[in-house]
């Protein structure tokens, strides 16, 4: 029997990481068996600048976390050697793309789950989420196409001035012509 000491400590590990899970904006379940360490360190460095929290812990310390956040449903997929990834609040993509771009690299590196907006996902919607483009390029994207009919109007009002403004430059330079000569004989 663990002493109350462990048992506070392993209840203090599981608070921190329910309000992770609770801050995030989303986060992936993986099965990291079979990964070397050198693609391990470049796997924790990519979610680290990416502002990823990557956290090995055991299933049901895990399973008990998110529980406490409304994601019981994730305690399926925990099985095994587990990570979880988490993302920040600002960018729910991050997680799902770097490990989606690992696991496609390392055959027994699998992506087994997720949670996005709330709800659990599998890992065919974790692999949807990583799809998704970045959020500059969604709103490079999104400005593009708002930007576009304002650019073909003002071209398409410039050609009518440009097609109109033609006849009626001629008359008004040949009549300045003659002004300035005028001035200039006396």
């Amino acid at each position: 029997m663990p002493s109350n000491a462990i048992l506070e400590q392993k209840k203090q590990v599981v608070a921190d990481l329910a309000e992770q899970i609770k801050a995030s904006a989303a986060g992936v379940v993986v099965n990291y068996q079979g990964i070397t360490v050198e693609n391990d360190t470049a796997l924790r460095k990519a979610l680290r600048e990416a502002g990823v929290k990557y956290v090995v812990m055991k299933n049901t310390l895990t399973g008990r976390a998110c529980d406490e956040c409304g994601y019981g449903d994730i305690k399926q997929y925990l099985n095994g050697m587990t990570a979880i990834a988490i993302s920040s609040p600002e960018d729910p993509i991050a997680p799902a793309k770097i490990l989606k771009e690992y696991a496609e690299k390392i055959e027994s590196f699998k992506i087994l789950a997720g949670y996005c907006d709330g709800e659990v996902i599998d890992a065919a919607g974790v692999n949807n989420l990583a799809d998704i483009p970045s959020k500059e390029v969604l709103i490079a994207k999104f400005l593009g196409s708002i930007k576009s009919p304002i650019y073909n109007f003002a071209y398409a009002l410039q050609a009518v001035i440009d097609k109109d403004g033609e006849g009626a430059e001629a008359p008004a330079a040949e009549e300045a012509a003659p002004a300035e000569e005028a001035p200039a004989a006396e």
